[in-house]
Order: C-alpha cells, then structure tokens, then sequence
C-alpha cells in the first residue's frame, strides 16, 4: 500500500506533551482518536525539535521501526513548534517540564535548524549544552540530531556538519548524523529524492532515512534489517519504494560507522 499525504491537528501524548503536527503526515490508514497505552519495558525517546522532526511525523516512523524488529517497544514523545530552535525550548519550558515530569526517558533528542554560520554554530553547542546537563539529571542520554541545509544551500553541508558534530562533543550527547546520511545516499543515488517540493523539509524517503538513523544510533539496531514497510502499533503503516529502501539502509549505514 502507497502512502499518501495528511494534514491532520495537533495531538495529545499523555502527560501533557504536545506533538504540535502542522505539516504532511504519511499515513496508510486512519489515526486513531487517542494513543494506546505505553507498553512495558519500551525504550523512551523525548524529541525536542522543530518541522524537521515533526514533517511526516518522524517519530511515529521511528516507533514502527522498533515494532517490525519484534523486540523492545519504542515510545516517543515529541515537544516541538515551527521554527522552533532549542533556546526558544529553552525559554518556553514545555521541554524542560516534559523532561523531568514525564519521564524517565532513554534518550532526549535535540534537534534546530541547520545552524551552519559560525553565531548560530555556537548558539547550537551552547543551547544542546543546557539540555543535554538536564537530560543527564533526569537520567536520560542526550543526542544530537544533525540536519542538513536547503537544496538551494547545498554548499553548506560541510558546515551543517561541523555544526552539529562540535555541538554533540561539546554537549557530551550522541551524535544522529543524519545530514551526513543524506550525503551518503546522495553517494549512492545522485537523483535520491530526499528533500520535499519545498525544497527543505524532508521527503517521505528523507523522513525514513532520518528515522533510520535515529533508531539506529540509539539502539544499535541495524538499519539493514529494517524493512521498507513498517507497521505501528496502532496501525498505520509506512512504506518507502523498495529498491530506495535498500539505499537509505545502506545510506544510514554509512553515516553510522563514520561517528
């Protein structure tokens, strides 16, 4: 089954998160009207982010990555707004409440733009910096995930990059680099479709291979196993063309083994 694009609202997570959804939702088959309980024994992961977290509802992908290996459940909650960057977070406390009244959590994942001028460089190790310190007070791991610049900025991958491996060593956190997962997969298909028709939010592939990444780098999992269908548990599934599929594992591959 193809999946198609949705627009639908913001929805509640329980325990007062919010996952602010404003943009293109792939899904296969209705949302359900309230998220089923948390299983038992799942791996927690809090996102803090903007659209590039939120577009085609990330999250939910990496969750449906975790149920199609058979072993323990993923939960992810997000915290996240539009052009959102950490010190906005930061300032709004939302994050900082769902951190230490929601959890515990395994991983937080911290996420703004492409932050490659050197001010906003340094506004990204400053800000994951604070975080990732209340993170580790909650008991949580933090991570990092690195972005990519605009199609229309592609020059400024290698600063995207740097941006985000400094702040991810100044931040003690683990580092998501899928930025440079996009660049292996452009390595391996030049016409790989990753950006969306805005040129910058990301694809349906580009959302996968970023949930690939994600799930991978904080559970060791192995992204070749992932299939190119994956089902969550409350029934959506998502789907990537089969023969990109293989490309995106094997993109995420490559970005994992050069951290």
């Amino acid at each position: 089954m193809n999946l198609h694009a949705m627009m639908y609202p913001s929805r509640s997570y329980g325990h007062m998160l919010r996952l602010l959804v404003v943009g293109s939702v792939l899904l296969s088959c209705q949302s359900p009207t309230a998220a089923p309980p948390e299983p038992a024994g799942a791996f927690r992961i809090l996102f803090i982010g903007n659209s590039l977290t939120y577009t085609h509802d990330m999250p939910a992908v990496v969750e449906a990555m975790a149920a199609s290996q058979g072993g323990p459940p993923v939960v992810a909650r997000a915290v996240v707004g539009g052009n959102r960057s950490l010190e906005d977070h930061w300032y709004a406390r939302t994050a900082l409440r769902a951190l230490h009244e929601d959890g515990p959590w395994d991983a937080v994942v911290m996420q703004q733009g492409p932050s490659s001028l050197p001010a906003n460089q340094q506004h990204l190790a400053t800000w994951a910096s604070r975080f990732a310190e209340e993170a580790r007070q909650a008991g949580a791991r933090p991570a990092l995930y690195m972005v990519w610049p605009g199609a229309s900025r592609h020059h400024a991958f290698s600063a995207v990059v740097t941006a985000y491996t400094e702040a991810a060593r100044q931040a003690q956190a683990a580092l998501l680099p899928v930025g440079t997962a996009f660049l292996a997969g452009w390595d391996l298909d030049a016409d790989l479709p990753l950006y969306g028709p805005d040129g910058f939010h990301p694809s349906p592939q580009g959302a996968y291979l970023a949930a690939l990444v994600i799930y991978s780098g904080l559970t060791e999992a192995d992204p070749a196993a992932i299939p190119d269908q994956i089902r969550h548990p409350d029934g959506r599934t998502f789907q990537v063309d089969a023969a990109r599929a293989a490309t995106l594992r094997a993109a995420a591959q490559a970005a994992l083994a050069l951290r």
